[in-house]
């Protein structure tokens, strides 16, 4: 009864489960790490046939409460009218499109980078705050368009990474995305990257400190130290260098910068000025949410 839920065309579509004998969306629910079921009726498909040993980690959103079964026992549940739930989910990403606090809220400068940048478009994340942000709202229509330090997260991978990227693709735009602190260590290679040619933009969150370093601190230490720094002027910096430069000066200006500066002939730095107190709120919020409790309508 869900056929049209998701296109059949979709990339993602896998078609329709439910058949009792063993099929190849099958084997797609054996390698699944989590199943999110959206008006699910267990009684239409038992849930011990796509997963017998209940090690499913399992989303429920439906207008009522799941039915009690071994193999079928939600981590969270949504329950309300489906669609509103749904809408409600979408609408905590959309809350920030019309922000015009300044400096400008992480989620609000991913939001709006996210509007500019196409399907295909590459994203390079550095070692920061920001790379939290981007890996929490950051959300792509394609493999391999948001690339982020993991593992030892070493800082100062955005600026070469997006010029790795860029000759790789010098057809999609491509966005070096960072903190003050990680382009203090390799901003360098912006010399590298006007000298073979390859435009793309960095952007910067800047905050004159190691923001996620005084995020833990402050989550662990009740205060923070020896996180804050001096940064030289990102635009003069830039044109010394030959690049273009701009500053965002209101959280209206950060659409159109991105969009003249993605359409440069040479490397180009936006200096964003970034709210992190939304850091503490999100840390907050996040302390305070209850995933055994059901969101009523």
């Amino acid at each position: 009864m869900g056929k049209g839920a998701i296109p059949y065309t979709h990339p993602l579509a896998l078609w329709t489960i439910g058949l009792q004998q063993r099929d190849l969306i099958s084997c797609a629910f054996e390698k699944a790490d989590l199943v999110i079921a959206v008006g699910y009726d267990l009684i239409e498909y038992s849930p011990k046939k796509w997963n017998p040993v209940g090690d499913k980690q399992i989303i429920h959103v439906d207008e009522s409460r799941s039915e009690i079964d071994s193999s079928y026992i939600p981590k969270v549940e949504v329950i309300g009218d489906i669609s509103d739930s749904l809408n409600d989910i979408r609408e905590n990403y959309e809350q920030y499109a019309n922000d015009d606090g300044f400096p400008v809220k992480p989620q609000k400068i991913i939001y709006d980078l996210r509007q500019v940048m196409a399907p295909d478009d590459i994203v390079i994340s550095d070692v920061g705050a920001h790379k939290m942000w981007m890996a929490r709202h950051y959300h792509c229509d394609c493999p391999n368009t948001c690339i982020i330090s993991n593992g030892f997260a070493a800082m100062g991978i955005a600026i070469p990474g997006a010029m790795a990227a860029k000759l790789v693709h010098p057809d999609r735009k491509v966005v070096a995305v960072t903190g003050d602190g990680g382009f203090m260590m390799n901003c360098q290679e912006l010399e590298t990257a006007l000298r073979v040619k390859t435009p793309f933009v960095t952007l910067i969150f800047n905050d004159n400190g190691y923001g996620l370093i005084e995020w833990k601190q402050i989550n662990q230490f009740g205060h923070s130290t020896s996180i804050s720094f001096g940064n030289p002027d990102f635009v003069k910096f830039a044109e010394s260098m030959g690049l273009k430069g701009y500053r965002v000066e209101s959280a209206a200006d950060l659409i159109p910068t991105l969009q003249k500066a993605l359409a440069d002939d040479v490397p180009a730095i936006i200096d964003c000025p970034v709210d992190y107190k939304e850091n503490l709120r999100f840390s907050q919020k996040s302390g305070d949410l209850s995933c055994n409790i059901a969101l009523q309508p």
